[in-house]
């Protein structure tokens, strides 16, 4: 065990000046000292003094490190350094994701011996259904979320890249949110629906008189946009033409109207987003380099729903609240499997899709695997089916097992019921799988 620091008190004093939830804590995760505004936020009645970090804000019997997740103080001790990671953590008002910023402190002989944590909610994103925001507890969605927590708070411009139906758009508006630009507007546009004629249009306005048709004087989305973020969506369609147009905006910060002489300043951040290889339509010379490179400062990769299928039960959640608003639904144990096994080739788009229509048949409060309809030819078949059921089975239990626990909030009989299994089945499974908490 570690010496105490001795002129704890002031330290103790010198953390309730800051207005984020600050702990310090000992090498051996026990927390010390817990400033006023982390007692606010995570104050549960019971005292942390004396208690590991792991325990209190993840629920675990071992450091994160050994529970599948990375542990700031372990990366603190390898480097020497300061460590920042995006943590999910449970809170009064149930988990959510946090920025964690571990700073190491030092002893009079350089020894590093206790450690000051600064905890950030990131307010957009969820580990659990939530009306709104980004939903998801994988490894994938958790390291895109972990680059959104970091680009946010800067004015750098992102490219958001992934498949059709990834949900682009959402992250866009979660960065937007997670920024100092987020009381000011947001404003998307679809580069995929507008020809070379209307684009420049659309982006910067028209004065009256520009062209024919152009009766009155427009304002165009940049500066709809002002102070606030612009999203390029499916940036891959813009011409050619107009590329060159949109990299003078980003160099210098500056457009004109069409139709004007003078030039006006332009207060936007931009994020912009595709699902197609850029790199390799720049090798064909059908997207510029330059621009290509002044898009792709802060690159995030959006991951497929197939990536990430522990967060389908948290998904279908959400998605069937907002399609079913005043009903009760819920997916039967049977459903959620047919669902996991599929590949969702349209991602989040097509499990709405799915999830609308399986509610229109459901005449009850439970939908069931007979009210799931996929498309076959899009459903993943092992190639071999015995070899690939040995390795994948339980995996894929593991993974469903962890989304289904995630979304319950009754007691452990009432899922073993739910399941039908025993609940001493249950909870075998449960331990095999690392997933009992220490409470």
């Amino acid at each position: 065990m570690t010496a105490p620091i001795r002129p704890l008190a002031e330290l103790v004093s010198f953390l309730d000046s800051f207005d984020e939830p600050h702990i310090l804590f000992d090498r051996d995760y026990r927390i010390l000292a817990a400033n006023a505004a982390y007692r606010r936020a995570h104050g549960t009645g019971r005292s942390v003094i004396g208690r590991t970090c792991y325990e209190v804000s993840h629920h675990y019997a071992v450091p994160c490190d050994q529970a599948g997740e990375s542990c700031p103080l372990a990366r603190s001790l390898g480097s020497g350094q300061r460590e920042r990671v995006m943590h999910l953590h449970h809170t009064p008002k149930g988990e959510s994701y946090e920025s964690i910023e571990l700073s190491p402190v030092r002893n009079t002989a350089g020894e590093i011996t206790h450690f000051i944590e600064k905890m950030a909610p990131l307010p957009v994103a969820r580990g659990l259904s939530d009306a709104s925001g980004l939903v998801g507890r994988a490894p994938r969605f958790q390291a895109m979320l972990e680059l959104v927590s970091r680009v946010a708070p800067s004015d750098a411009t992102v490219l958001l890249q992934g498949e059709s139906g990834t949900g682009k758009e959402l992250v866009s508006g979660a960065i937007h949110q997670a920024s100092r630009r987020a009381g000011q507007p947001f404003v998307a546009i679809d580069c995929s629906g507008l020809p070379e004629t209307l684009f420049e249009s659309e982006l910067f306005g028209h004065e009256r008189g520009a062209f024919t048709g152009a009766t009155q004087r427009k304002i165009g989305l940049v500066e709809a946009a002002s102070g606030g973020t612009l999203f390029l969506d499916e940036v891959g369609d813009i011409p050619l033409g107009m590329q060159v147009k949109l990299l003078r905006l980003l160099e210098t910060s500056t457009y004109r109207r069409l139709g004007a002489t003078e030039p006006r300043k332009a207060d936007i951040r931009i994020i912009s987003a595709t699902h197609r290889p850029l790199r390799e339509m720049v090798e064909d010379g059908r997207f510029r380099r330059d621009l290509y490179y002044r898009l792709n400062t802060f690159p995030i990769e959006v991951p497929p729903l197939r990536e990430r299928i522990e967060d389908i039960p948290l998904l279908a959640e959400v998605l069937l609240r907002r399609l079913t608003p005043g009903r009760a639904l819920q997916l039967a144990p049977g459903a959620v499997q047919r669902l996991v096994q599929h590949r969702f080739p349209g991602n989040v788009r097509e499990l709405r899709n799915v999830l609308e229509r399986a509610s229109l048949m459901c005449d009850g409060d439970e939908i069931g695997p007979e009210h799931i309809y996929l498309e076959e030819a899009l459903t993943a078949n092992p190639a071999s089916p015995e070899l690939e059921l040995t390795t994948d089975l339980a995996e894929m239990e593991r993974r469903t097992l962890m989304a289904v626990v995630a979304a319950h909030e009754g007691s452990r009989h009432a899922l073993a019921e739910r399941l039908g299994i025993s609940e001493r089945t249950l909870y075998r499974k449960l331990k095999a799988y690392g997933l009992v908490p220490n409470r």
